[in-house]
């Protein structure tokens, strides 16, 4: 008899790895199709499972990726009990946030001229739609290396992926593909409000560097 736990019965083995494994991170169709499948057929039983943990399933079947997130939190007025976060919200700074917006509407505009689902760029690219929008200095090597700095964070956060040189070269010009799953993060609403941030972070460039100019006049 199988045993249960708050009206659900306890999960199969199929159902416990993938339980597990979206538990650690994010699900790709591409690099685990036999897993995408039993998801794609215990679903309903996932969302019954990660509810108990106050954790709803994300499933885009059109673009191939799963991953769970907490549910939203009920408003102040709501007199029940607030249970704690299993999944924690991590903060951005500006520069990562900054690149996960340019790469968003890199996205959008990959998508709107139809062709290839895969869009891929190079290191040198990524470096230029950042830097424009970072303040200048005389070091141009430092810059290099923080906007690498929060590169790397981007790819430690999922949002993009390290491509391996072509040839299977030791060493090569480094590329990336942006992971779909960012416009499961980065919504209308979120790039709306950013591009207000950012005209708010231009407009403090631009009065930083009148300011300069007029000490060096």
């Amino acid at each position: 008899m199988e045993e249960e736990y708050a009206g659900v019965p306890a999960p199969a083995p199929d159902l416990s790895a993938l339980l597990i494994g979206l538990l650690k991170g994010v699900l790709y169709r591409e690099s685990d199709e036999r897993s995408w499948g039993a998801l794609l057929n215990l679903q309903s039983r996932v969302r019954d499972y990660v509810a108990v943990l106050n954790l709803e399933l994300v499933l885009d079947e059109a673009e191939g990726y799963a991953f769970l997130k907490s549910r939203p939190e009920p408003p102040d007025d709501d007199p029940a009990p607030r249970l704690p976060r299993l999944i924690a919200r991590r903060p951005l700074s500006f520069p990562v946030s900054l690149l996960l917006a340019l790469l968003r509407k890199k996205l959008a505009e990959f998508d709107a001229g139809g062709g290839d689902t895969r869009l891929v760029l190079s290191r040198d690219e990524i470096v230029e739609l950042v830097r424009v929008f970072l303040p200048e200095g005389p070091n141009e090597a430092r810059l290099i290396d923080q906007i690498e700095t929060v590169v790397n964070k981007t790819v430690e956060l999922g949002f993009l992926h390290r491509l391996k040189p072509a040839g299977g070269a030791a060493a090569g010009p480094a590329s990336f593909e942006v992971r779909r799953i960012l416009k499961a993060f980065v919504d209308a609403q979120w790039l709306a409000d950013f591009d207000a941030r950012l005209a708010a972070y231009r407009s403090a460039l631009s009065g930083a560097g009148s300011g300069k100019e007029a000490r060096d006049a």
